[in-house]
């Protein structure tokens, strides 16, 4: 087959397309009013975090001329890049939020108050507030010069306030014993004070209200009193800015020992680390702007004026205001599975075949009951999982803990290197241990993102293995709204994969011959490969050959080009990404056969699945893992093969659904545009989600209903 020259899509840019996406949520007025303002949050959110680690590592090599992205721009060129589209979405931000959210919310009730249009009860009542708590709890800090300028803690709103220095005319008549005028003038220079926004304090003050809710912005309401902590200084200026850290600070592990105080050690050393952007207001002055800029040492191109507010995550807290109902998402109740009864153990109804559960319709309490349910039973001899990200207030750790105290041998391995849940992760592990768990701190070289828990229980026929698989984390909290899948299995091959899996990463030793788990960074990619070059020789004779995949990003270059090479074989190849995805698809001669949608929703889409015709014996998976080289090369992860027909069957299915999907689903064009799915004549509106969650209640209620006195499991159609 003839080589074609390769296109590929930049990771960083695709990325911001996916924010993109999830900001135009906030533009759509089929959404309600505080769900456009959670998305105005998370793209916020997102963006910090993109700053933190991409910006962040690319800004750490970016004199290099060696480090180069799949289409060779060096980190240089992409910076230059990112800069140019961030600032769009910035512009994008501030429009939404200032001329399209904050009126139609105020004609709601819900409204932001300009300082200037208070009444005089409400001014009272905010300078008491502002006395009594905000006086009491923020510090000014004056500076002297710019080398005394503090290592401010990233992503915190601080208002610098620029004051006019009264040195001459404190000295009066003296001035005429000075050399001369030029003297004077050198300390006259304006002063600057910095005041950081107390963490205890609520970013929104909300303002005495018979109906509806108003409130001023923290650092609004400072600004109207300014002058109590200044006295009779004259306040030439104030406004806000906001400082982004690298995050990409890695970790040294030179020895196991060691890694638990490395990491403390990491996170100091990420409080403090380079500046890699700056917000300031749109109002800032030249002056002021240039102060910052020396004392912060920040380029200026990393410098961000933005017209509104700074710091939109914080808009969470305001998206989740109770007492207005219309303004939110109807609320879609997780599901109890029919599956698992309460008149069986749940280890019965494992042994009785394979379980397949679609989270946050269907509800992620078995899981949890799983491991409750390992910690009383007095069958169960030995519990081993990963934890990767974990809620604040976890039962499934507190689970844990139990088993460990009922005599169980438990076994834990936590992620402490889980980006940005270090500490959280950290609080567990030490909490887990002085329950009596063995915990294991990860792998040195490796991040373990596999998301398995093994339950060994001795029955009367012998030991017998019990396994939960999932693509999402053992966290309770975001299984509420990340959309995953669980598989619960006692397969006999499986069982025994998964303790020679999680013996390995414990033991730091190759595992034996894995019989059907599929495992990185051992053969991952090799397999996905050899699945795809079956699929391309199939074509190639002129057989049946299709792809189809639910995963996060696709970045890896190795598999974009297997799939190029499949595509011109004839592969008929479809792919749902979230994300990034830097796969050209639909160009003639190269991918026409690849079509790649991505679907943004009330939910965040985070399970992968992959199916591959096979000549017809379909194979389908579930993983922990993304096409990305960090997961194929850098990660313990997981793919395990799905065997249960019925549980097949479903999952087909499930990925259909995501491509009938008209509502929320964009495709991916050459140009790397996205653009709305169009709806085919005859066809309803169908919004995947929406569909999930209604079969969801479809199958609750149909094993409830008190007429159906045979219950029969639904079959899932075979694939075209």
């Amino acid at each position: 087959m003839k080589k074609l020259k390769q296109f590929y899509f930049n990771r960083e840019l695709s990325w911001l397309s996916f924010n993109q996406r999830v900001l135009d949520q906030a533009s759509r007025p089929s959404n309600p009013l505080l769900e456009r303002l959670k998305f105005i949050a998370i793209t916020a959110s997102n963006l910090d975090e993109f700053f933190m680690v991409r910006v962040g590592g690319l800004a750490m090599v970016a004199d290099s001329e060696t480090v180069l992205d799949i289409n060779g721009w060096t980190p240089t060129q992409q910076l230059e890049k990112i800069r140019a589209r961030v600032g769009e979405m910035y512009t994008d931000q501030s429009e939404c939020l200032l001329n399209e959210l904050e009126p139609l919310l105020a004609r709601e009730g819900i409204e932001r108050v300009d300082g200037n249009h208070l009444s005089k009860s409400e001014l009272k009542f905010l300078r008491n507030r502002f006395r009594e708590e905000m006086m009491s709890t923020l510090a000014p800090i004056a500076i002297e010069n710019t080398e005394t300028f503090p290592a401010l803690s990233g992503a915190r709103i601080c208002m610098c306030v620029r004051l006019k220095n009264d040195f001459s005319s404190r000295l009066g008549a003296q001035t005429e014993n000075l050399a001369s005028l030029d003297q004077v003038a050198s300390r006259e220079h304006d002063r600057y004070v910095l005041i950081p926004m107390g963490k205890s304090l609520a970013r929104f003050q909300s303002l005495p209200s018979k109906t509806g809710y108003r409130y001023m912005l923290t650092e609004d309401v400072v600004g109207m009193f300014l002058s109590e902590f200044f006295g009779e200084q004259e306040i030439v200026e104030w406004n806000t800015l906001r400082v982004t850290r690298n995050g990409d600070v890695d970790l040294e592990e030179d020895g196991r020992a060691d890694l638990l105080i490395g990491m403390q050690a990491m996170l100091e050393a990420r409080r403090k680390s380079q500046c890699v952007r700056l917000e300031i207001s749109a109002s800032t002055s030249l002056e002021m702007r240039t102060f910052l800029q020396n004392s912060i040492d920040v380029q200026d191109s990393d410098i961000y004026s933005i017209r509104g507010p700074l710091g939109l995550s914080d808009y969470f807290s305001l998206a989740g205001l109770r007492g207005f109902p219309k303004l939110n998402d109807a609320n879609w109740p997780a599901q109890p599975s029919p599956e698992f009864s309460s008149a069986e153990s749940i280890f019965q109804t494992i042994s009785s075949g394979d379980r397949l559960l679609c989270h946050p319709y269907q509800s992620y309490d078995p899981i949890v009951q799983f491991i409750k349910a390992a910690a009383n039973d007095p069958s169960v001899i030995a519990v081993k999982q990963t934890l990767y990200r974990t809620s604040e207030s976890s039962e499934i750790a507190k689970a844990l803990c139990l088993a460990a105290e009922q005599g169980k041998h438990v076994t834990v391995i936590v992620e402490l290197k889980a980006r940005f849940d270090e500490a959280r992760n950290i609080n567990w592990a030490n909490e887990l241990a002085d329950a009596g768990v063995d915990v294991i701190y990860g792998v040195r070289g490796l991040k373990t993102h596999a998301k398995m828990c093994l339950v060994v229980r001795r029955e009367p026929a012998g030991i017998k293995r019990y396994v939960h698989f999932g693509t999402g984390n053992y966290n309770e909290s975001t299984a509420k709204l990340y959309s995953d899948v669980s598989l619960f299995t006692c397969d006999e091959k499986l069982g025994r994969d998964s303790v020679h899996f999680f013996n390995a990463i414990t033991g730091l030793s190759v595992p034996q011959t894995l019989e059907k788990l599929i495992a990185a960074p051992i053969n991952l990619r090799e397999s996905l490969l050899e699945m795809i070059q079956v699929e391309t020789e199939s074509a190639a004779r002129g057989n049946s050959a299709a792809i189809t995949a639910k995963v996060n990003s696709l970045v890896d270059k190795e598999i974009i080009d297997a799939l190029y090479l499949a595509s011109q074989a004839g592969v008929k190849i479809r792919l749902n990404i979230r994300g990034i995805c830097c796969l050209v698809p639909g160009k003639k001669g190269l991918s026409e056969n690849i079509r790649v949608i991505s679907v943004v929703d009330r939910f965040l889409e985070h399970a992968r699945i992959f199916h591959f015709h096979h000549g017809g014996d379909e194979r389908i998976f579930i993983s922990s893992a993304d096409w990305m080289g960090r997961n194929l090369d850098r990660r313990i992860e997981l793919m395990v093969p799905v065997l249960d027909k019925n549980c097949k069957s479903r999952l087909i299915k499930i990925l259909r659904t995501y491509f009938d999907d008209n509502l929320a689903a964009t495709e991916l064009q050459s140009n790397g545009d996205y653009v709305p799915v169009t709806k085919k004549r005859k066809k309803k509106d169908f919004r995947s989600q929406l569909h999930l969650h209604q079969e969801a209640c479809q199958i609750h209620s149909a094993q409830t209903d008190p007429k159906h006195t045979v219950f029969e499991p639904h079959r899932g159609e075979r694939p075209d």
